[in-house]
C-alpha cells in the first residue's frame, strides 16, 4: 500500500501531464497558488497545507537562436572540396558580412561572410583542413551590435587646469650681436696650420656585410603553403603537357587602327573576344575536344571564352558564356561585369566553371613574345602581348604591332586550321568594320 505522500506525488504528476481520468482542474484536495517571490513558480496546497513548490521554466525562441552555426556552400559540380583559410580565431568578434574565413578550391576562393553580429565561440573546421560542401566551420554567438566597430567617440575631456605661474620667470637668453663685417682674410706670409700625412690616422669604416646576406647579416629562409587553386593550376599544366601535342603558331597584329578607333583603353578585350567568337565559328574544330576514352571527337555548337586575369590575389579566369550570340556591346558590358567582381573579389565559382577556348594577356606586365599552354580540356588558347611601336614595311613608318600567339592541340587541329584561325582573328581586329557590322 502506498503511503500518502507517494499518493499525492503520482496524483499530482498525472495531474500536471493531463493524464488524469478526472480531468486537469477535477482534485478538490490540490490546488496550486503562486509562490512569493517567484513569478514562475507554483506552491502545491493539499487540504490547506503546504507540500512543496514547484517552479516552471520557459524556454524561448530568442534564446534558441543566440547561438548560429555557420557551414559551407553547395559546391559547383566540378568542385568537390576545398582548404579552410581562417581570418578569425576563438573570441574574435565579426560584424554582419564580414568575412570570417575562406574556402580555397580548386578554381577560386569562397568568402564565408559572418550572418550576423556577434563573437566566434568555436571553430569545427580546422585552419588548412579539407571540408567539403554543408560541412560545419564554425559556430557564432549573436550580440545586439557588433563589438568590433569602434565605439562612439566619448564626451571631451574637461579642460586641463591652468598652469599656476612660476615663482619666477626664466630670464630670455641674451641677444647676440650681429655682425657688420666679414672676418680678416689671412695673409700669404702666414702659413696655414698643417700636419704631415703620416701624422693623420685613418677612421675605422664599418665591416661591409658578406655577399647574399639578408637582413642583418642572417641567410633566411621560409617556406609557405602552395594554396590549392594554384596546385590545382600546376596539374592541369602538366596534364596538358603530357596528353597534348601542343603547337604554337604566331602572328602580327597592327593596332593602328583598332587604337584610332577605340583609343585602346575602350574595349581591348572585348575586340579580342569578338575576333575569337567570329573565327571559332569560321574553324569550328578549334573549339572541340578530342575525348580519348571513347576515341570520339566533339563538336560544341556554343562558345565560351575563358579570359585569363593575374590579379594580386592570384590568377582568376571567368567564363563569358554564348559569345557566339553576343554583340561588341554586350561583350563589353559583361566584361566589364566580370571585371568589377574581380577587382571586388566577388567571382562565384559558377562564373569561372566551363570555357571552351582561352585568352591569356600577358601584354598587362609587357610580355612581348612567349607560348602559352593549353588549359585541358581545351583545345587551344590565345596569347595576347604588349603593342610596341615597331618599323614596318607598310609605308616605311612606325606603326604600333602586337604579337599573337596560338597553341592548340595538333592531335586534333593541324597546322592549315590554326594558321587560317589566327589569320582570321587577325583581319578582324585590324578592320574594325568586321566588328561593328559583323560582316
Amino acid at each position: 500500500m502506498l503511503s500518502r505522500s507517494r499518493c499525492v506525488s503520482r496524483a499530482f504528476s498525472r495531474w500536471l501531464s493531463g493524464n488524469c481520468p478526472l480531468g486537469r482542474r477535477s482534485l478538490p484536495w490540490v490546488s496550486l497558488c503562486q509562490g512569493p517571490g517567484y513569478p514562475n513558480s507554483r506552491k502545491v496546497v493539499i487540504n490547506n497545507s503546504s507540500v512543496s513548490s514547484v517552479r516552471f521554466f520557459r524556454t524561448t525562441a530568442v534564446c534558441k537562436d543566440d547561438l548560429v552555426t555557420v557551414k559551407t556552400p553547395a559546391f559547383a559540380e566540378s568542385v568537390t572540396e576545398g582548404d579552410v583559410k581562417g581570418e578569425k580565431a576563438v573570441g574574435d568578434t565579426v560584424a554582419e558580412d564580414e568575412v570570417a574565413c575562406e574556402i580555397e578550391t580548386d578554381k577560386a576562393s569562397v568568402q564565408i561572410p559572418s550572418p550576423a553580429n556577434g563573437v566566434i565561440e568555436a571553430l569545427l573546421a580546422p585552419d588548412g583542413g579539407k571540408v567539403e560542401g554543408c560541412t560545419l566551420l564554425f559556430t557564432l554567438r549573436k550580440t545586439g551590435t557588433a563589438s568590433a566597430k569602434a565605439k562612439p567617440a566619448e564626451a571631451p575631456a574637461a579642460a586641463a587646469p591652468k598652469a599656476e605661474p612660476t615663482a619666477a620667470a626664466v630670464p630670455p637668453p641674451p641677444a647676440v650681436p650681429i655682425p657688420t663685417q666679414l672676418p680678416p682674410v689671412p695673409s700669404p706670409s702666414q702659413p696655414l696650420s698643417s700636419k704631415p700625412v703620416s701624422a693623420v690616422k685613418p677612421t675605422a669604416s664599418p665591416p661591409l656585410a658578406e655577399p647574399g646576406a639578408g637582413k642583418g647579416g642572417l641567410r633566411s629562409e621560409h617556406w609557405e603553403k602552395m594554396n590549392r587553386m594554384w596546385q590545382r593550376i600546376a596539374q592541369r599544366l602538366k596534364k596538358a603537357q603530357n596528353i597534348c601535342a601542343m603547337l604554337t603558331t604566331f602572328n602580327e597584329i597592327d593596332m593602328k587602327a583598332f587604337l584610332k578607333k577605340h583609343n585602346l583603353k575602350l574595349g581591348f578585350i572585348s575586340a579580342f573576344v569578338k575576333a575569337s567568337a567570329f573565327a571559332l565559328q569560321e574553324q569550328p574544330v578549334v573549339n572541340a575536344v578530342i575525348d580519348d576514352t571513347t576515341k570520339e571527337v566533339m563538336y560544341r555548337d556554343y562558345i565560351d571564352i575563358s579570359v585569363a586575369v593575374a590579379t594580386p590575389r592570384g590568377l582568376v579566369v571567368p567564363v563569358i558564356r554564348n559569345v557566339e550570340a553576343m554583340n561588341y556591346a554586350d561583350i563589353e558590358r559583361t566584361i566589364t561585369e566580370l571585371g568589377e567582381k574581380t577587382l571586388k573579389n566577388e567571382l562565384a565559382i559558377e562564373d569561372m566553371d566551363g570555357g571552351t577556348f582561352t585568352i591569356s594577356n600577358g601584354g598587362v606586365f609587357g610580355s612581348l613574345f612567349r607560348t602559352p599552354i593549353i588549359n585541358p580540356p581545351q583545345s587551344a588558347i590565345l596569347g595576347m602581348h604588349a603593342i610596341f611601336d615597331r618599323p614596318v614595311a607598310i609605308g616605311g613608318k612606325v606603326r604600333p604591332m602586337m604579337y599573337v600567339a596560338l597553341t592548340y592541340n595538333h592531335r586534333l587541329i593541324d597546322g592549315r586550321e590554326a594558321v587560317t584561325f589566327l589569320h582570321k582573328i587577325k583581319a578582324a581586329v585590324e578592320d574594325p568594320r568586321i566588328l561593328l557590322l559583323d560582316l
